[in-house]
């Protein structure tokens, strides 16, 4: 497995649905806060995470796994290259939202130290959000 940055082409073969709006490629291409990292193995994309560092703080907006590859540890070492790589620019704290429901997210989260600091009412179209924080 090799964590590797911004393959864009690879990304839209692999995550479809998540790269229909060209304003996420224009983001990609652009955004200087904007971070994508890729797991691949024999030149397939398994998973992404999509983060942007803004100065001393950080925001983790996706991790996303192929479904025939989860449960194998792989959002955790995404999880783990990027709380490093915050570390390593002396990011001071990291924030995310996550669904209410999305429970195996939430398990992922709070084993690598986030905290629930406040609920987002009806934030992902009708479902509750948790805001979660993590200080370094």
């Amino acid at each position: 497995m090799i964590i590797t940055n911004n393959n864009i082409e690879l990304l839209e073969s692999s995550f479809p649905k998540y790269f229909k709006d060209e304003s996420i490629i224009e983001k990609i291409k652009n955004n200087p806060y904007t971070n994508y990292y890729l797991v691949t193995k024999n030149g397939v994309c398994l998973a992404f995470i999509n983060y942007d560092l803004i100065y001393e703080r950080a925001e983790l907006s996706q991790i996303e796994v192929l479904k025939e590859y989860q449960r194998q540890g792989i959002a955790s070492k995404l999880l783990e290259f990027f709380i490093e790589d915050c570390k390593n620019k002396q990011i001071k704290n990291i924030t995310l939202e996550v669904k209410i429901d999305n429970v195996k997210a939430i398990n992922l989260y709070k084993k690598y130290g986030f905290k629930q600091v406040a609920i987002r009412k009806k934030y992902y179209n009708g479902i509750d959000g948790i805001l979660m924080e993590k200080v370094l």
